[in-house]
Parts: C-alpha cells; structure tokens; sequence
C-alpha cells in the first residue's frame, strides 16, 4: 500500500481581517518567515529594521537589527520611528507588544504555526497590510503550485522514512523534536516520520534508553548555527544512536535552519528533504 501524506488539520485561532496600510513605508519586520513573505512582495525597500532571526534574503542582514523576536524591547523597536510593525504571534514578551500597542504604531501579527495552510494564510494577511493585494495573489498562487507538486511526489512514496530531529547536542544529551514544532511540520511534509512525533510536543532532552528504542532510520539536523550544528561523527558515535539504523546506514542529512520557520521558501525545503529522504529509503532497502 503506498503512503499518502495525511491531511493535516489544524485549529487557527479566531483572526481578525487584516487592516492596510500601503502608505507605511518604515516598518519593522519580526520573524524570518515574515520578512521573507514582505521581500516576496516586492516591498522589501520599506523594511527599516528586522529581527535576530531574519536573515533572507542577505540584503537585510544590512538593515538594524532589534533583537530576538522573543526578548524584544519596546525602546529598541520604537527607536527606528517606525510606522508599521508585522511580527509573527509568538514574539514578545506580552508586556513589550502591549507598549508597542500603547504607542499607537499599527502592528499585525501573522499566525506561527507549522502547516501549509499557515504559510499561504500568512501571506494574504502581509498582502493585505501592505496593500500589496494583487502581488500576494500572485505569490500565494506560486506557493500553493509548489505545495500541489510536493504533494503529488510523496503520495507517489511505498514508505516513509522515520526521522530523528537533533536540536542540539549538550555533551551527549540530545535535544530533539516532538510534535508542534517546525521540524516536526517539515518533516511530516516531506514525507517522513518523526519519531517522536506521538511522544511529546516541543523540545525536549531524551534519555539514551528512549533514543534506542526510537531506532530511526535516519538523524535530521540543522547546518552551522552556533551548538545547533552537528557533526556526524559525534552524533553516531553516542551509545544512543551508534547502532540505530541511521547510523548503521550512514543516514545523516543536515537542513537550513529557515526551514524550520516556513516561510515563502517552506515547499522547496521540504522537497529537497524528500529527496535526500529517498535516498535513505533506497540505501536502507539495499
């Protein structure tokens, strides 16, 4: 029986219609999703300052930086005379989105999760706040092409690989990912399994016992940022992994940390995870 992708239902929280505002022309962009989305909408030229975790496209890692989207500070935002504040739900903390609130500088959150449907609501509510309709048409359609043939390749798949996401590796103690996080979104959609998926959500430290019983096929892991990269060498050669299938196969793939945001980009990430997740599959049938 071939493996189809299950449909992911997700609950979004009860969202007001974007308000527009196509005159702001200073506006600071909170969220690497969100500032690619902006850029995407030929609207990157109104971007005055972006967060710690935009760095896409290069051009604005030129542009003032604010801070992590979740330590901001009301001052540090306010302090490049914005006229118009896109941040994703989860930055913060609450106290410095009530300042900015208080300030009277319009602000529109787009919601932060981890599906398709998220990342195509995300770019109708940008579109619309930037009075930028017509082109968010166009990117939404372009988007949803791209998901539509995604799609069509996993459908196409006997089995999906059973993956093992490595936030970090703290001396031998793994940090990896459950359900509700953008690994676990990224991997679902390329067709793969997480391994913890049904075991928690979020983030978490797991024992070497349950690493072991885990046994996946193959270990997911982000390129260089800072102790979230990790070598390959290292990780198999941990009591926890060395004789897992993954390491026994030498199935070891590394993904840009934007994947993880799902962004404009989240269907290409996913694909090219796909592929280098056929491989594993091939190898391990052999």
């Amino acid at each position: 029986m071939k493996y189809f992708l299950a449909a992911m239902v997700v609950a979004f929280p009860a969202m007001a219609p974007a308000e527009s505002y196509p005159d702001a022309r200073s506006i600071v962009s909170i969220g690497g999703p969100v500032t690619e989305v902006i850029y995407a909408l030929g609207a990157g030229d109104r971007i005055v300052a972006r967060d710690t975790t935009s760095h896409f496209p290069s051009a604005v890692e030129a542009l003032p930086d604010v801070g992590y989207m979740r330590q901001l500070s009301a001052e540090g935002v306010l302090s490049v005379s914005p006229d118009l504040i896109v941040t994703r739900d989860t930055a913060g903390p609450p106290e410095t989105l009530d300042q900015l609130r208080a300030a009277n500088v319009p602000l529109v959150e787009v919601h932060d999760a981890f599906t398709k449907e998220s990342v195509l609501t995300s770019v109708e509510i940008i579109g619309e706040a930037l009075g930028k309709q017509d082109s968010a048409a166009q990117l939404y359609k372009q988007i949803e092409g791209a998901f539509i043939a995604l799609e069509t390749v996993v459908t196409q798949q006997e089995t999906a690989p059973r993956v093992l996401f490595i936030l970090s590796n703290q001396g031998g103690r793994l940090n990896v990912a459950g359900r509700g996080t953008g690994a676990n979104g990224m991997i679902t959609l390329a067709g793969g399994e997480n391994v913890m998926g049904e075991a928690f959500e979020g983030y978490k430290i797991m024992s070497d016992e349950a690493l072991i019983e885990a046994a996946p096929d193959v270990v997911l892991m982000m390129t260089g940022r800072e102790d979230h990269a990790g070598r390959k060498e290292d990780i198999f050669a941990l009591p926890s992994l060395a004789h897992s299938p993954a390491a026994l196969n030498d199935a070891f793939i590394t993904i840009d940390p934007a994947a993880l945001g799902f962004g404009p980009r989240t269907a290409e990430f996913a694909r090219a995870l796909n592929a280098d997740l056929a491989v594993v599959t091939t190898a391990k049938a052999q």
